[in-house]
């Protein structure tokens, strides 16, 4: 039975082939060549990868821009009328291979990826045995979409950057956000893992030795960010920038066990666990210091002057009985054991709290005249 699957696979990428041949002679604008070295890489073979057609994709990419829009067309008509994971996850890595070439060109024009694997489903074989593929090829799906569209928004802000002057704070805010979202394309790769115990093929295996290049190579310039703009950042963004310490020191941990998974499961790139650069703790204490100095920092005298100012003293009169009363709003002229205040052109009686101070006011009063000639 997987024999006769494997024929019938090669079948169709043959049929594929004819039908390019074809298209030569019908269209001029369409590289055939191009569209044949697509199909043999993307082919239904899930026992090797045929690197030889995929470096000759790459090859014509950079030789000329203008091949990138033979590869939309041949990769998403690839992948629109496939319901194998096989194809479906050669296709993947194939545009990752693109996006590696690091062309600008190329790579600014992609934008997102021409296809949609958000929900894609194996339909050659029963659930049960393609549910962990499935998964597979979303999770890659996922990270290579937001990949592609964080690259392309580089490479254009380079472009509007280098048209205008930035200010400081402007370059430092921006260079955070894009350490934010290198943290969380990180996060996207380290869920790509096969989780099915029939899993452990020769082409998952070749695809998880991409992701953990491109995991250290993300995670590198993390930390190489990092340490650029700490020297930079002020006292308003020294909440985000500890922030981002803290989780890029988590992920550098996260990252030790992604490795480590990836070595019990057979991956060669994971053999052994690199170094990871590690934050120096001054820097931390540091950002952890001026963090703190903004949070206790005390309020101007000038300020407190303003609110003892607003404060008043009212020495009240009455029969053998003296009284002092701070208040904040009012002033009093007190003849009787009642204030008023005026409220929406009404007068409310109430009765006068009783304040006491730590420093009593003394009045003095003349001696009345009791005997009188």
């Amino acid at each position: 039975m997987k024999l006769w699957k494997r024929a019938a696979a090669a079948i169709k990428d043959r049929k594929s082939l004819l039908a390019v041949g074809f298209s030569r002679r019908n269209s001029s604008y369409r590289n055939a060549d191009l569209e044949a070295a697509i199909i043999k890489a993307t082919s239904h073979d899930d026992s090797s990868v045929d690197y030889s057609n995929a470096h000759r994709v790459y090859k014509w990419i950079r030789s000329s821009p203008l091949n990138l829009k033979t590869l939309v067309f041949a990769i998403s008509s690839r992948v629109n009328h496939t319901r194998s994971w096989i194809v479906a996850l050669k296709s993947l890595m194939l545009l990752h291979g693109v996006l590696c070439c690091k062309v600008p060109s190329v790579v600014g024009e992609i934008r997102r990826l021409p296809f949609d694997l958000s929900d894609f489903s194996d339909g050659h074989s029963c659930l049960s045995k393609t549910w962990g593929f499935n998964i597979f090829v979303r999770t890659y799906f996922a990270f290579l979409h937001h990949y592609s569209s964080f690259l392309s928004d580089q490479i254009n802000r380079l472009r509007c950057n280098n048209r205008r002057s930035l200010e400081k704070s402007d370059s430092v805010i921006q260079e955070l956000e894009r350490i934010q979202k290198l943290q969380s394309l990180l996060d996207m790769i380290l869920q790509i893992r096969p989780i099915a115990d029939n899993m452990k093929k020769t082409l998952i295996l070749e695809a998880m030795d991409c992701l953990v290049i491109e995991s250290i190579n993300i995670y590198g310039r993390i930390c190489s960010a990092i340490m650029k703009i700490l020297p930079l950042a002020g006292k308003t963004e020294a909440a985000t920038v500890l922030k981002i310490v803290h989780k890029a020191t988590s992920q550098g941990e996260d990252l030790i066990i992604y490795f480590e998974f990836c070595k019990s499961f057979g991956v060669s790139n994971a053999r052994e666990t690199p170094q990871f650069v590690r934050i120096p703790e001054e820097e931390v204490e540091a950002i952890e210091k001026m963090i703190n100095s903004v949070q206790e920092k005390p309020k101007p005298e000038k300020e407190k002057e303003e609110v003892e100012d607003e404060k008043a003293i009212v020495v009240l009169e009455q029969p053998k009985k003296l009284q002092t009363i701070i208040t904040d709003k009012w002033e009093i002229f007190e003849d009787d054991y009642c204030c008023f205040d005026r409220r929406d052109d009404k007068y409310h009686q109430n009765h006068l709290p009783h304040i006491v101070t730590n420093q009593p006011v003394y009045i003095t009063y003349p001696m009345p005249d009791l005997i009188t000639f």
